[in-house]
């Protein structure tokens, strides 16, 4: 497989995600750079193409289920990808410094962390030490779609695909409004943030939003009329 070239847009970063989640999904994947040159090639410097925000679930690898090689992509994980100053510090190194052209919110089913957000809207308790912490950074999310309402939380916690698309959402607006830099990127057509949800049974990572031109729009959820 050809090196990747340098500073690409937007649309041509997602494509390589998109190809390279396709296959890992066939069970085909081509393990791009990743041998003895490709480490020789970094040593100097590095120009990931995406950055990718992730939630550090152990089963979201994403350099594997994007199929993607070292240097290729710039990644941020954080218990249920709860956003905090060094996380946006961290993007804005991935795009202003290091010139990555996309921006990825990687949210997953089956995520514990908003299990336990909407658990504790609903009931009113908390977890222990500083995994608090992490639930009281989801809870704005699943607020955004309940308005903080007991009943609608209970009802809500039914859906765990509607609480977790709307967690990568809410991600996604925040980076773009808390990060000047990033908002800029995406104005200036260099960068662009997306959302997408990741299906541990299946390994395919689904568009739910987009703030940029990647060339392609968000699917419509599985379940919508």
């Amino acid at each position: 497989m050809n090196p990747v070239p340098e500073h690409l847009s937007p649309r041509d970063a997602w494509a390589l995600l998109r190809s390279g989640n396709d296959r890992f999904v066939a069970d085909a994947p081509v393990h791009p750079s990743q041998n003895a040159a490709r480490r020789r090639e970094l040593q100097a410097a590095q120009h990931p193409h995406t950055v990718i925000f992730g939630c550090s679930d152990s089963r979201v690898a994403a350099e594997i289920i994007f199929d993607q090689g070292l240097g290729d992509v710039f990644v941020v994980r954080t218990a249920g990808h709860v956003v905090d100053t060094t996380v946006i510090g961290s993007i804005e190194y991935g795009v202003d410094l290091l010139g990555a052209s996309l921006v990825v919110v990687l949210g997953h089913d089956s995520c514990g962390a908003v299990a336990a957000a909407a658990a504790t809207l609903a009931t009113g308790e908390q977890p222990g030490g500083f995994v608090r912490a992490v639930v009281d950074r989801v809870i704005p999310s699943i607020v955004s779609i309940t308005s903080g309402d007991p009943a609608k939380v209970t009802a809500a916690l039914a859906d765990q695909d509607v609480l977790r698309r709307e967690h990568v959402k809410h991600t996604v607006g925040m980076l773009h409004s808390y990060s000047a830099g990033l908002a800029r990127a995406v104005e200036e057509g260099r960068c662009a943030v997306v959302g997408l949800e990741y299906d541990l049974a299946v390994g395919s990572a689904r568009l739910v939003n987009v703030i940029g031109d990647i060339g392609e729009l968000p699917e419509a959820p599985p379940h919508a009329e």
